[in-house]
């Protein structure tokens, strides 16, 4: 019997080149078995198995992990309000880690010796996947073909492909490379590569609509949270696959989420990307929302910081590590009040607020108000300003002192 190569799957154009590289480089020693990982990716997956075996694999399975995306990786991001860059909203980044589980949780099961992947030598992908497979798999080998073929570009690939009479999975003249699954799409390469080339973003988007032909008119949303997690949208309760799928629907038509990004990738370089991530975007702007509402200065201060570092993480494969972790149980013990209601209204690629409400809200109008109310004295402020900018005035004092004696 052969020993088994586990492949990270995706019937695109990089591993429907790998199954045949795979069985020529290694002379049919080994049987590839392709997996699928689905986090809720657009893909006819009757098609993407039938490619992979067609060009070689012996068999292809499809593992549905779209609620444990969501739930698992996406809600504690989002919950973090972690953002990479100030831009992006770590699309690809939350849901490597999980492709990578579930490759080891395959290779397992087939008593696989290693595990490929369709990542290039200079981008994200490969550190993601293979921290991923490393945390829970330090013995199995990894193989990483555009580290080591001749192949030098995606024309290379199809010629490849043309040269062995493979179908090519994509139109030649849309070869962008691209990413996508529930919670975003990515699009890199082309004419993006150029930074001061603008995007023709009508031929490159496919979850949103451009914001110049959005509706003329303004919609409102209104998202609900309970201890930091969206559950409903528009008062009606939802699952979380399902609410993101709604959210993405109604900012996709408002052209809602599109960010065009130069970036710093991990391995060193700077790359340019154009993301969609309508839902995501709606998610984060109400979530924000009504952390305002609800937070103490002090802890959301902090909770920045902590933002921050989670998303260069998150950015940089290290989901499974002991940092991470804590990281997020920080994150979950400030979400316990982060409880409400958030209505945004979105016109043509803008959200703006249009009101929040919590059962614990921070904000008490009888402070607020320029009404004075019994709960705050306005001639309390004195001394508070003196005492608060004492070391402004003992330092004007010292300067005033200094002058004059330099005077004498």
């Amino acid at each position: 019997m052969k020993k088994k190569i586990i492949l990270a799957y995706s019937g695109g154009l990089d591993t429907t080149v790998i199954i045949p590289w795979l069985k020529e480089r290694y002379e049919n020693k080994y049987d590839i078995v392709a997996v699928c990982v689905d986090v809720g990716q657009e893909a006819d997956w009757a098609v993407i198995k039938q490619r992979a075996q067609d060009t070689g694999a012996v068999s292809c399975a499809v593992i549905d992990v779209r609620k444990d995306y969501v739930e698992q990786y996406i809600w504690p991001t989002l919950k973090a309000g972690s953002v990479y860059e100030d831009k992006y909203l770590l699309g690809t980044s939350t849901a490597r880690p999980l492709i990578a589980k579930v490759l080891v949780d395959q290779a397992r099961k087939e008593g696989a010796v290693a595990i490929a992947h369709g990542a290039t030598g200079k981008g994200n992908d490969q550190i993601r996947f293979e921290l991923g497979i490393m945390a829970f798999a330090p013995d199995i080998e990894i193989i990483a073909p555009w580290r080591i073929w001749d192949i030098k570009s995606r024309e290379e690939e199809i010629a490849y492909l043309e040269q062995r009479g493979i179908k090519i999975p994509m139109k030649k003249s849309d070869s962008y490379s691209r990413d996508d699954n529930i919670w975003h799409i990515s699009h890199e390469g082309l004419d993006l590569e150029d930074p001061a080339h603008e995007p023709n973003l009508e031929t490159i988007l496919k979850m949103t609509v451009p914001p110049q032909k959005a509706p003329d008119t303004p919609e409102y949303v209104d998202i609900a949270f309970e201890a930091g997690i969206p559950v409903a949208v528009n008062g009606e309760k939802l699952a979380a696959v399902e609410l993101v799928q709604i959210l993405n629907k109604i900012g996709g038509r408002n052209g809602i989420g599109i960010v065009d990004l130069v970036e710093n990738r991990v391995v060193g370089m700077k790359s340019r990307g154009v993301y969609e991530t309508p839902g995501g975007s709606l998610l984060y702007y109400a979530h924000g929302e009504l952390e305002h509402l609800c937070l103490d200065r002090q802890t959301y201060e902090f909770k920045q910081h902590v933002a921050c570092t989670m998303g260069q993480l998150i950015y940089g494969g290290l989901w499974f590590t002991p940092l991470r972790e804590a990281l997020s149980a920080f994150v979950d013990s400030t979400q316990k009040t982060v409880t409400g209601s958030v209505r945004l209204k979105l016109y043509k690629g803008s959200i703006s607020a249009a009101g929040s409400s919590s059962p614990y809200s921070l904000y008490n109008q009888d402070i607020a108000s320029f009404s004075t109310g019994e709960l705050y004295n306005h001639s309390d402020a004195q001394g508070f300003i003196r005492l608060y900018g004492l070391p402004v005035l003992v330092r004007a004092l010292a300067a005033a002192q200094n002058t004059e004696i330099n005077n004498k």
